[in-house]
C-alpha cells in the first residue's frame, strides 16, 4: 500500500505526496521505492498512487523512473565511441555540450515530449540551420539507446517535424577554378622562393586529395620511381581539437595516386630543399617517415595554414574566391573536362560509391558547355 504524506510546499501550500514499493534490487538485494509529489488534493495521490502499483504490477515501470536525458546520454556515449573515428566523437562532444543538453539535458528522459523535441529543434534551426538537422539525429540516437534500455517505449524524435531551409535565390558560387584561373594562381606563387608552398598547392591541384590527406603525407608515401603518391592516412581534429592522425574514412580512402612528371619533378626539389633546411634547423630529414610538408619544428602543420595562405593570394590578387577544398572540385573538373570517366574520377578522389562523385563534382564548364552546343548544331544540322 501507498503512504500518503501532507506537507507545505515552498508558497506555504498545502500539498500531498506518497511513497510506493516497487520491490528488491535484483543486484543489490536492496528495497527500492519511488516517491512522488506535488498533488493537491489528498484523492488525487490516492489515484496516482493506485495508477502507479497497477504499473508496478503488470510490470511497466523501469527502475529508472527519475533517469534525466543527461544521464542517458552518459550511458550511451561509451558505446557510441566504439562505432566511429576518434574525429567523429569529438565533434559530437561539442554538439552535446553548446547545444542538446542545454535544450533537453535536465528533462526526465520518460517525461520528454514530442513538443519538448520540436521547440529545441525549432530553436536549434533558427540559431543554425545548417546544424540543426545533426543535432535531431544525435538526440535520435540517444532516445533510441533510451528505448534499448527499456527506459522509454517510444522515441519523441520520430513525431518531430524537421524545418527545411527554403532555398535562396540566385546561383551559388562554383568552388573552383577553370584551368585559366588555376594558371593564374600559381604565376603568384615564386617556387623557388615558396617552394615547399608551391609544391603544397600542386599536389592539391594535380592529385586532387584532401587537406588532411596532404598534411599527413610521408617521404616514404612518395614512389619516385613509379611515380605514385600513396594516402593511408588524414591529419584530423581529435578531442578540445588536438590535431591526431587517423585512418582514411572509409575502404576507398587508401589509394595510390599516378602522378605527372611535373608534380614529380617539383616534389624532388622541394625533398633536397628541405634536406638543407632543416638541416640548419638541427633535424636530419632523410628517413620515410619525415613529413613532406611541416612546420619548422619538424612538426604536422596546422590545418588552417593551407586556407591561410591561399586566402592572402586571393586576396592580394583579386582573384575568384574558393576554399582549399576548391582544389579537390577544380581537380574533378579538370579530370571530366579532359574526358574522364565517372568510375575513373571517382577511383582517383577515394569516393566509397559513384552517387558521391556524381552529386559533389559533375561540374561543367563554360567550354563545355560550348563544346555541346557545337555537338548538337553539328549533329541536327538545320
Amino acid at each position: 500500500m501507498a503512504s500518503i504524506k501532507k506537507y507545505k510546499n515552498k508558497d506555504n501550500k498545502i500539498r500531498y505526496s506518497f511513497q510506493v514499493y516497487l520491490g528488491l534490487d535484483k543486484q543489490t538485494g536492496k528495497k527500492m521505492r519511488t516517491t512522488r509529489r506535488g498533488f493537491k488534493t489528498k484523492k488525487e495521490a490516492n489515484l496516482g498512487a493506485s495508477k502507479l502499483e497497477i504499473q508496478i504490477a503488470q510490470g511497466d515501470l523501469k527502475k529508472q523512473t527519475n533517469i534525466k536525458f543527461l544521464d542517458v546520454y552518459k550511458e550511451w556515449f561509451p558505446s557510441y565511441k566504439n562505432t566511429v573515428r576518434v574525429s567523429t566523437w569529438a565533434k559530437s562532444i561539442g554538439m552535446f555540450k553548446n547545444h542538446i543538453l542545454p535544450s533537453l539535458g535536465n528533462k526526465k528522459i520518460e517525461a520528454i515530449k514530442p513538443n519538448d523535441v520540436q521547440i529545441a529543434v525549432n530553436k536549434w534551426f533558427k540559431f543554425a540551420p545548417n546544424n540543426s538537422k545533426k543535432w535531431y539525429y544525435y538526440s535520435s540516437m540517444v532516445f533510441d539507446y533510451a528505448m534499448k534500455q527499456e527506459y522509454i517505449s517510444k522515441n519523441p524524435c520520430k513525431m518531430v517535424t524537421l524545418p527545411r531551409r527554403k532555398p535562396a535565390s540566385g546561383d551559388k558560387p562554383a568552388n573552383f577554378w577553370t584551368k585559366n584561373q588555376l594558371i593564374e594562381f600559381f604565376k603568384y606563387i615564386d617556387k623557388d622562393q615558396n617552394t615547399e608552398k608551391f609544391t603544397l598547392f600542386r599536389v592539391l591541384a594535380f592529385t586532387g586529395i584532401r587537406r588532411g590527406e596532404c598534411l599527413a603525407l610521408t617521404w616514404g608515401d612518395i614512389n619516385f620511381n613509379e611515380n605514385t603518391l600513396r594516402v593511408n592516412k588524414t591529419l584530423t581534429q581529435g578531442v578540445k581539437g588536438k590535431q591526431i592522425l587517423q585512418a582514411p574514412k572509409t575502404r576507398k580512402g587508401r589509394r595510390t595516386i599516378i602522378l605527372d612528371k611535373l608534380t614529380i619533378k617539383y616534389l624532388k626539389e622541394w625533398h633536397m630543399k628541405q634536406r638543407k633546411l632543416f638541416l640548419r634547423y638541427g633535424f636530419n630529414t632523410i628517413n620515410k617517415s619525415q613529413l613532406v610538408f611541416t612546420t619548422n619544428n619538424n612538426t604536422h602543420k596546422s590545418l588552417n595554414t593551407p586556407g591561410k595562405w591561399l586566402s592572402k593570394i586571393i586576396k592580394d590578387h583579386n582573384l575568384k574566391n574558393i576554399t582549399v577544398h576548391g582544389f579537390r572540385h577544380t581537380h574533378a573538373s579538370a579530370l571530366f573536362a579532359a574526358g574522364a570517366s565517372i568510375k575513373e574520377v571517382q577511383e582517383r578522389l577515394g569516393h566509397e560509391d559513384v552517387q558521391t562523385t556524381m552529386n559533389i563534382y559533375t561540374h561543367v564548364t563554360n567550354n563545355q558547355n560550348k563544346d555541346a552546343v557545337k555537338k548538337l548544331t553539328n549533329y541536327l544540322n538545320f
